[in-house]
């Protein structure tokens, strides 16, 4: 699969992107493996190329605002089908069990991943997402519409 991925931050008019093809992933427990449509750029991914946010791990895929459909399923992936429509947000993944998450705070979770920066994110033609945390989506507005509204704001 092609993606876009980041190896070494620097200014985006140094085209720290690079293109480059990937083995597609395969959705593990609990996973969904997304064909993305679309995906949004926010301030966020900017200051993730640059350099700006300190990142856990290199090279990433970055890309946190992603409307696309479900490909396939991961083992105890549930209430999801294929070809479902799927939003894919900032929070990859938060661990349910903290004060925040009991609190329906997962987004202060100390141990929350997020799309993009801990685990690869949307600028790829798929990707994977934790079923629990990606979001159904109805039709009615074009992919390109929907994507920004995955951003912080939801």
């Amino acid at each position: 699969m092609k993606a876009l991925r980041l190896a070494k931050p620097q200014p985006i008019e140094n085209a720290p992107l690079v293109a480059t093809t990937l083995p597609r992933p395969k959705p593990g427990p609990g996973q969904l493996l997304v064909k993305v449509n679309a995906c949004g750029i926010c301030h966020t991914d900017l200051h993730t190329v640059e350099g700006d946010i300190s990142l856990p791990g290199l090279p990433i895929t970055p890309g946190h605002q992603v409307v696309g459909k479900v490909e396939a399923l991961g083992e105890g992936a549930q209430g999801w089908e294929r070809r479902d429509r799927v939003g894919v947000p900032w929070l990859y993944r938060a661990c349910r069990t903290c004060e925040f998450c009991r609190r329906g705070e997962e987004n202060l979770c100390e141990h929350a991943e997020f799309t993009g920066f801990h685990v690869d994110g949307g600028c790829a033609e798929y990707m994977l997402a934790d079923a629990g945390f990606a979001l159904h989506l109805l039709e009615g507005m074009g992919d390109e519409d929907v994507a920004p509204l995955l951003c912080a704001g939801i």
